[in-house]
């Protein structure tokens, strides 16, 4: 048994919650490779130390002094360091980090401190080997993560060491540079580490106990998602509903290699599974889980026998990519076909766009609908379970919900309903009760 762990920045916010983890990966001796994030937040009210570092980035554009926020970064480093009683400085650390931002350094190379720092102090707590991201995690020259390079060195590198802490977040440039993932991206780095030792398990601590079924905020007390494959996440995601970084689940869904969420606080709580393939499509819940999003328009498009019109759709795409637009949904039928586009991407355009549409399709008519949100019903229980889509549209109607659109995939995994910004939150807990309640 092998395991890769990854800890985010709330596990690692001060001494106290470095130890937790410590205790973590000490407690099973398959927890062999362990990537950090920087240190995040104590409290409400605390700054992260990603922030922090780009504030000293924006002061010293501005040619302000960053003595102030800089000492607030090596303060919280030295704390961490006297709680654990290390017999270790980071002063000549802290020389080249300042010296570099007072030289203009580029911010991706100056935000990576964070985590670099976190590694270098978690592996000396650990006393496992350390090993540099920028010597094992490579981009390409657009940005993206070059993937086989980066699990080709990882792979080597594991013939030497047993057992490693790697800083997430940031790699290397084709140039030699230091390039960092969008902000979350330790999941990424984490994720290629556990693809790369070809890990069994690939777990994610963090400071909640695995996924919900729906968003706190709306719902009181929702269940925790026990089991959710890939595909699942992947429709709940696309929604926001998710406690991973979006690309870091690509590396291990190719390997084959479930995730666990877990919580740092709470160690003995199992979390959620997310895994390649469920066992069985039988949940208790017939849903794994329900997530929308607001702030969508849909433009509706009618036109008699639009169905047999030969490039009718190709039309339409062709004039939102040359607006620079993507599509966020497309249900269709005989003779109408809807795009919905978020809200935003719209302010500027919106009213060149439907021209630009007529002027191109010549469509009977065109109605643009704002002010729309989306919710995706989620399930691999649905397949199969006669009237699941019924009862969802049952329980919005009982709660005085009118269905704007609804799109359903042929694999029934998923249902996807368009209603009104204002009763978006209703909605959501109408098809929570319908299925968990």
């Amino acid at each position: 048994m092998l395991k890769v762990l990854k800890f985010g920045g709330s596990s690692l916010s001060d001494a106290g919650q470095f130890k937790k983890v410590a205790d973590i990966i000490r407690s099973d001796p398959a927890r062999r490779y362990v990537v950090v994030s920087a240190p995040g937040k104590r409290g409400p009210h605390d700054e992260k130390i990603t922030d922090l570092l780009l504030q000293c980035f924006r002061l010293i554009r501005d040619r302000r002094s960053i003595d102030e926020t800089f000492e607030k970064i090596t303060s919280r480093y030295d704390e961490i360091v006297a709680g654990l009683g290390l017999d270790i400085s980071l002063k000549e650390e802290y020389d080249g980090i300042r010296a570099a931002i007072l030289h203009h350094a580029d911010p991706e190379y100056i935000t990576s401190r964070g985590e670099y720092l976190s590694a270098r102090l978690m592996a000396q707590y650990l006393d496992f080997p350390f090993i540099d991201a920028e010597d094992c995690i490579f981009f390409n020259e657009d940005g993206t993560v070059d993937l086989e390079e980066s699990i080709r060195v990882l792979k080597n590198l594991f013939t030497m060491y047993d057992y490693a802490v790697i800083p997430g977040f940031y790699g290397q440039f084709p140039d030699g540079s230091i390039e960092t993932f969008s902000r979350g991206g330790s999941d990424i780095t984490g994720s290629i580490v556990a693809a790369a030792a070809n890990a069994d398990v690939y777990e994610n601590w963090t400071d909640v106990s695995g996924m919900l079924m729906a968003d706190p905020r709306i719902v009181d007390d929702p269940k925790t998602i026990e089991e959710i494959t890939y595909r699942e996440l992947r429709e709940l995601s696309y929604m926001g509903a998710t406690v991973l970084h979006d690309e870091a689940i690509f590396p291990v869904r190719k390997a084959h290699i479930p995730i666990n969420i877990r919580n740092t606080n709470i160690p003995d709580n199992p979390g959620t599974m997310i895994v390649p393939k469920a066992q069985s499509n039988v949940v208790d819940t017939i849903i794994t889980g329900v997530a929308g999003k607001r702030g969508m328009t849909a433009i509706n498009i009618e036109k008699d026998m639009m169905n047999s019109e030969i490039g009718f759709g190709k039309k339409v795409l062709e004039v939102l990519e040359e607006h620079g637009l993507s599509f966020e949904h497309l249900p269709s039928g005989i003779d109408t076909m809807t795009v919905i586009i978020n809200s935003a991407s719209l302010i500027e355009c919106k009213g060149a766009l439907t021209a630009e549409i007529v002027k191109k399709v010549n469509p009977d008519s065109i109605t643009v609908t704002e002010n729309l949100a989306l919710i995706a019903v989620v399930g691999r229980g649905m397949i199969g379970t006669v009237g699941s889509a019924a009862r969802v549209f049952s329980a919005l109607s009982q709660h005085g919900v009118d269905v704007k659109m609804i799109d359903q995939g042929s694999s029934q995994l998923s249902v996807i309903i368009g209603v009104d910004e204002k009763k978006y939150e209703d909605a959501i807990r109408a098809i929570y009760d319908a299925f968990v309640k």
